[in-house]
């Protein structure tokens, strides 16, 4: 056994902060999760820096906010308003400090497993240019400067609909044999992104033992048994899912086949002014509102809840296999993601909006040898996790990380004090204090939410027109614009 402490950092991908037992979902199973949570920290309150896949790994990796790295959205290809015009698409660069090249300084093997999003999807003219299929290894070499020593990629589940694209999961599927692969490619291109059909709830027609969240935890179980075992590790198993496709696994989708499934209010959120208006119209038209029956997002949160509950199990399996060999009491294990699931509330799906569903995130911090579970309503955020996992291996955060080690609080000491917590997605900024939530338009200066977050907990009352906050409402706004300009 190494004399540092092992860190292993499970990322999923669009998992809904209160879509697990420990955080009182009535009806989705996790026990894994709920035992990290009851032997370590459940932070209730944290919070994303985008509610968005790459501008928010982005900031968690380097511990910067979005508008320190100029990245605001996935690509310049998705920017849907201002952004577009006005900011520069910025690119994630491996040129950036690092919190895995600070691992690997102080001696780490470090190991990314599962989805990085450091790079984009190849373009038709360059899968025409590789003669018709792209092989996403090519990348490897990529992801592994950023500060990774092993490498397994896998982008997301829409890549696997087309031939053109080679994955390790796809070579996986297809070396099964009995046409399971091309089996699978259809059922991803009949749900695929923005199509018609883009958020029906579906059963996998890929066996449990084969989904693609058994096979990334399979990947990193097979990592951590022929590793350099004399050398402490930083393991990031980044899952895939829950993401969308709504598509869980055979045994998952039959235990929720007939559960009670409580749907969310689907009243849309108030357009308070034009500016607002316009996002609002954005977000309604990808999440097809026009599709979100009662009946149809219940079917869709089954799927989704089989999909956590896999991940929980395969959790599950990776502690085994730490216990086993008697790594558990030497690892510290951080659970967290990306950014949530609206999941139906406020009639959305997905994400791209700063409502808790959306922009809050699940983390559990777990020391080596536990503590006594409980948990911590701090507003704390993803850029301290790249702080909390220098300060475990012994080392300093990158340069330029905003973020502060959750260590102290975990542990028993004395809690942290930061800067005001802030979100960033395309144009569209907004800040989190302990009392209320704020969001503008940040090229315009229009401010376009104000949630009393102690007494309006599910954000229903917009008061950002209320002649009574109009003070509140300048407060937040300058301090939002300092904060995006220091």
């Amino acid at each position: 056994m190494t004399e540092k402490p092992n860190i292993l950092f499970i990322f999923s991908d669009q998992h809904r902060h209160d879509v697990m037992g420990c955080a009182g979902h009535p009806t989705v199973q996790t026990p894994h999760l709920d035992g990290l949570a009851a032997r370590g920290v459940r932070f209730t309150r944290a919070w994303c820096q985008s509610p968005i896949c790459q501008p928010s790994r982005a900031s968690l990796i380097t511990g910067q906010h979005p508008y320190d790295l100029g990245v605001f959205y996935n690509d310049a290809a998705s920017a849907t308003h201002a952004s577009k015009d006005l900011d520069e698409a910025g690119e994630i660069s491996p040129d950036w400090p690092t919190f895995m090249k600070q691992v690997q300084g102080a001696g780490y093997e470090t190991a990314s497993i599962g989805k990085t999003h450091y790079h984009g999807i190849p373009t038709r003219e360059e899968v025409k240019a590789a003669g018709g299929q792209v092989d996403f290894r090519r990348y490897d070499d990529l992801v592994r400067s950023f500060g990774w020593d092993h490498v397994v990629e896998e982008y997301d589940k829409y890549v696997h609909s087309a031939k053109a694209f080679r994955t390790p999961y796809a070579d996986y599927l297809d070396g099964l044999g009995d046409g399971l692969g091309d089996a699978y490619r259809d059922q991803i291109r009949g749900v695929f992104r923005l199509t018609p059909t883009h958020w029906r709830g579906e059963t996998s027609v890929v066996p449990q033992e084969h989904d693609l969240t058994s096979f990334l935890a399979d990947q990193a179980m097979d990592w951590l048994q022929t590793r350099d075992d004399t050398r402490p590790f930083l393991l990031k198993l980044a899952f895939v899912q829950p993401h969308v496709p709504l598509i869980d696994d055979p045994d998952w989708a039959a235990f929720y086949a007939d559960a009670d499934i409580r749907v969310p209010d689907l009243t849309p959120p108030e357009a308070v002014n034009g500016e607002w208006a316009h996002y609002l119209g954005l977000l309604a038209g990808h999440s097809q509102r026009e599709t979100m029956t009662p009946a149809f997002v219940a079917e869709g949160m089954r799927h989704y809840f089989g999909m956590v509950s896999l991940i929980d199990q395969k959790i599950g399996a990776v502690l085994d296999l730490l216990r086993a060999r008697g790594e558990l009491d030497n690892t510290w294990i951080i659970y967290s993601c990306d950014h949530g699931e609206m999941l139906g509330t406020h009639g959305l799906w997905a994400k791209m909006n700063f409502y808790q569903g959306s922009a809050q995130v699940p983390l559990i911090v777990v020391p080596p040898a536990g503590t006594t579970g409980r948990v911590d309503d701090a507003v704390v955020e993803l850029t301290d996790i790249a702080a909390t996992i220098t300060d475990i291996a012994g080392t300093t955060p990158p340069a330029g990380c905003r973020g502060q080690s959750l260590v102290g609080q975990v542990t028993g000491g004395a809690a942290i004090d930061r800067e005001i917590p802030c979100s960033r997605i395309q144009s569209y900024a907004a800040m989190r204090t302990a009392d209320y939530r704020f969001t503008m338009e940040m090229h315009s200066g229009v401010p376009c939410e104000l949630f009393d977050m102690a007494g309006d907990p599910d954000e229903t009352v917009n008061l950002v027109n209320d002649p009574a906050r109009a003070s509140l409402v300048s407060d937040m706004k300058g301090a939002l614009i300092d904060l995006q300009q220091g």
